[in-house]
């Protein structure tokens, strides 16, 4: 090479490397529309083995009470966790990091109140007790460790010394975020179809 070439033009050879800064938002992307399927299939699967009703008439319908309050529980932390990526934006990291630490307690109380209903539903329902059983207990589960992983997910973010979305990790703040709301639509749909629609006879 010619080093002339070099010495005048050295911009042209030593050039600052380029960083997506959207490449975990685009991972995190791909994780989401990966579990979304899974939960799809599950749903088709319950709506299989009813035989097209949802209601499965032959089974106690759960109780609304509890599903609904964790619903508004999983919901209050949603909107404090976009308030918080709002806050990011402003360059107001501590008032983020508390609205994140509040979405954590509101999951950890969302995984408390479904210890409760299981304790409760064990009583007269068990996963071994039939397919409707089995799938119950299956899909609330699955969504029970996503509610866990995103709570982890927000310490991790609550422990970094920087939540500037332009150093590494990059958006951490908005990834755990996604995720969150992500579990929280999923506990819409499940409320929905294993809770309301049984109650609809």
């Amino acid at each position: 090479m010619n080093t002339e070439v070099v010495e005048r033009h050295p911009a042209i050879f030593h050039l600052p490397p380029v960083i997506d800064t959207r490449r975990g938002t685009g991972g995190m992307m791909l994780v989401i529309v990966s579990e979304a399927s899974m939960f799809l299939i599950l749903f088709v699967s319950y709506w299989f083995l009813s035989n097209g009703d949802l209601r499965w008439p032959s089974q106690e319908p759960p109780k609304l009470g509890l599903a609904l309050l964790m619903l508004l529980v999983l919901g209050s932390s949603s909107v404090i966790l976009s308030w918080g990526e709002r806050q990011i934006q402003h360059a107001r990291q501590r008032a983020a990091r508390w609205a994140g630490v509040l979405a954590a307690a509101l999951g950890s109380m969302f995984l408390v109140l479904q210890a409760f209903e299981y304790r409760d539903h064990l009583k007269t329902l068990t996963p071994r007790t039939n397919a409707y059983g089995s799938l119950f207990y299956t899909i609330t589960a699955i969504h029970g460790l996503h509610v866990l992983t995103g709570i982890l997910l927000l310490i991790y973010v609550l422990l970094l010394p920087d939540l500037d979305p332009a150093k590494p990790p990059h958006r951490p703040y908005y990834n755990a975020s996604m995720f969150w709301h992500f579990v929280d639509v999923v506990w819409i749909f499940i409320v929905a179809i294993l809770y309301v629609v049984p109650h609809l006879r």
